[in-house]
């Protein structure tokens, strides 16, 4: 695996997307814009000795710290702390050095690339630290899967933005994991007590409910009066019972045939 790096960004790619950027920069990825940038700039920093082609020795350690942050961006959700109580099960995610072609000394290097996560001129020890504290703290971010571009480039600039750190309140967090309970919860009871029924189960998607919870809250103090949803039947019943607070009580009679008189309920 000492070479792995090479399989995640194939050569002949990279040196499309280099003549790409040569020719109009504008119409490759920013990211890659900001690699190539820093490419250039360690191509033409490097020693030369008259007629001799320059030393890419530098250009190639750019081009390792480079897919070494595209890996964090990929894999790094994988040693993340999402679990206070006890570790998480381990899933390698291969992130050491060795699989980019680097080593303990090349921590103290400086890498130009480390500008696209808001870090230019770092050296290799801070770039990685920096990683660890967005991609492997007490969030995990997984968007590799996000094929449009645009839409991926969203929401990297905005988890990398913040460091870390995204400035919610103790009472915040409380009601995210107040949501994310009653999500569980209420997924799981129906697993255990309608065993083989349709229930179109909202598991792998949770955060659905707190993100809805928060997007309806927020349109209210900004003066919207009504919200209509449409939505598929996968994570239907959660949203009727946690977010439109369709009683737990009528939701169970449903799958009997029954109906109790009070579909609705009236805290808010």
């Amino acid at each position: 695996m000492a070479h792995s790096y090479i399989s995640n960004a194939h050569p002949a790619f990279i040196d499309a997307l280099y003549r790409d950027y040569k020719s109009n920069a504008d119409s490759i990825d920013i990211s890659w814009q900001k690699f190539f940038e820093g490419f250039d700039f360690a191509l033409q920093s490097a020693p030369s000795n008259g007629s001799a082609a320059p030393d890419t020795s530098a250009g190639q350690g750019e081009l390792r710290a480079y897919q070494l942050i595209e890996a964090y961006r990929q894999r790094g959700h994988l040693l993340s702390k999402t679990n206070p109580i006890r570790p998480r099960r381990t899933r390698p995610a291969y992130l050491d050095l060795a699989h980019f072609g680097l080593s303990d000394a090349d921590l103290g290097n400086t890498y130009v690339v480390g500008s696209i996560i808001g870090l230019p001129n770092a050296n290799l020890a801070q770039i990685i630290e920096k990683l660890n504290t967005i991609y492997c703290d007490a969030l995990g971010f997984e968007y590799d899967y996000i094929i449009q571009p645009e839409a991926r480039q969203w929401l990297q600039s905005r988890i990398e933005q913040h460091n870390g750190n995204y400035g919610f309140s103790i009472d915040k967090k409380k009601r995210i994991l107040g949501k994310l309970n009653e999500t569980v919860v209420f997924e799981q009871f129906l697993h255990k007590k309608f065993i083989g029924q349709k229930r179109f189960s909202l598991e792998g998607g949770e955060s659905t409910i707190p993100a809805l919870d928060a997007i309806i809250n927020h349109a209210a103090e900004l003066g919207v009066d009504e919200v209509v949803f449409g939505m598929a039947h996968r994570g239907r019943l959660n949203v009727l019972a946690n977010i439109m607070r369709k009683t737990y009580e009528y939701i169970f009679y449903e799958f009997e045939g029954m109906r109790p008189k009070t579909p609705w309920a009236t805290e808010t």
